[in-house]
């Protein structure tokens, strides 16, 4: 009886360590129907993923989904929660097979495979996080995160991107995404895609930044040129 007890606490000591090893940013890069080079990212926090692709020299932007995710052995389910192709998918579970080690990732029946950018470090803000409100006039206005509409921004240790979405609609609003640093308080986004707009491709904004809790103000211009005072919380 100790024996059995000894392996199930072993098998899942090991699947928890597998699920750890895929927490990061994983990219791919291949040729479109024209010829066009392609980027794909994928970044895992702790239980929520996006993967968006876009065009390298440009920065059009051409697709992405994401939700939420589980591991079981080489068995990843997802959740969707927004998919720009195909909105009749949000809501449903996707399951597939995967294989990994600690710099590559293959999608099984596909034969996809991503290459690791990261492990959830250096950055500080590693995880998923909600817009919950912002100051303005001084003033802490804050909204509830549990309805369906969401903005999400999730960040690896060198990546991010954010997703505007309604879960109950399946409606997308819009995302951005592309690599990020934080240093001294300083937060400085590098601008690799805009579904909004392409031509924000190549733009670098710098914010100031702290953390109390699981509270993330965020505080500067938007790529409009527009004062922002932001809070994002930590999805859990």
């Amino acid at each position: 009886m100790k024996k059995i007890t000894l392996l199930i606490i072993c098998a899942l000591f090991i699947t928890n360590i597998s699920a750890q090893n895929l927490i990061g940013a994983w990219e791919r890069y291949y040729k479109s129907n024209e010829g066009k080079e392609l980027k794909s990212v994928v970044i895992f926090s702790n239980g929520f993923q996006s993967i968006s692709t876009y065009e390298l020299e440009t920065g059009k932007f051409i697709k992405s989904s994401g939700g939420s995710w589980e591991l079981n052995g080489i068995n990843m389910t997802e959740t969707i929660e927004f998919d720009t192709q195909n909105e009749d998918r949000v809501g449903s579970k996707i399951s597939f097979k995967i294989k990994f080690n600690n710099s590559r990732m293959t999608i099984i029946d596909n034969d996809i495979t991503f290459t690791k950018i990261d492990d959830g470090s250096p950055g500080e803000l590693n995880g998923a996080w909600l817009m919950a409100g912002r100051v303005r006039d001084g003033e802490k206005r804050l909204r509830n995160t549990d309805g369906p509409r969401k903005t999400m921004k999730i960040l690896s240790g060198t990546r991010f991107q954010w997703i505007a979405y309604n879960t109950e609609s399946k409606k997308f609003m819009g995302t951005g995404g592309g690599t990020y640093e934080t240093k001294n308080g300083m937060y400085k986004e590098n601008i690799e895609f805009f579904s909004r707009d392409d031509s924000k491709s190549g733009l670098q904004l710098n914010f100031n930044f702290s953390i109390k809790g699981n509270e993330w103000n965020h505080k500067g211009f938007s790529s409009k040129g527009v004062p922002l005072h932001e809070i994002w919380i930590y999805r859990e």
